[in-house]
């Protein structure tokens, strides 16, 4: 499936991300942020607290999406975009469905455990009644840059 195209606001969300993942990072989380943007204003943030909350489903883009929903009131997002620093994994991609995210833009690539184009494709599953906008590798040396050296440091 083609990809989405860039829009001028598309680096901007994902340097907010790549921000909450230096913070995760900091903390000792892996460093994966994300933020959930909607007509310029931030409704939600966050980064991975896997380890802080000792919850395996902490992710990132799972709490920014729970924040974005609390802030606006609703179940759904349809107009919103999520900017994510990693390519979401099978949970957070369900989430991103069940919540109907309108749009999806991502650093890295996750050939481990992306739902995105890596390993599948759960975000642009044709069975599926929602489908978002997807783009990825925006910033992808960035986004990579920092996940290499954090994974380098804890073999160490």
């Amino acid at each position: 499936m083609p990809e989405s195209p860039l829009r001028p606001e598309d680096r901007t969300g994902l340097e907010r991300a790549l921000e909450l993942a230096r913070t995760a990072d900091a903390a000792g989380e892996v460093p994966v942020g994300a933020v959930v943007v909607q007509e310029g204003v931030i409704l939600g943030e966050a980064h991975n607290e896997t380890v802080a909350r000792r919850d395996p489903t902490a992710h990132a883009e799972f709490l920014a999406l729970q924040r974005a929903l609390s802030h606006t009131g609703e179940d759904r997002l349809p107009g919103a975009t999520l900017y994510i620093t990693l390519e979401p994994c099978a949970q957070c991609a369900g989430a991103i469905v069940l919540a109907k995210v309108g749009r999806v833009v991502f650093g890295a690539w996750d050939e481990k455990a992306g739902m995105a184009g890596s390993v599948g494709d759960l975000l642009r599953n044709p069975r599926l009644n929602h489908r978002p906008e997807v783009r990825g590798g925006v910033m992808l040396e960035e986004c990579g840059a920092l996940l290499r050296h954090f994974f380098e440091r804890q073999r160490i």
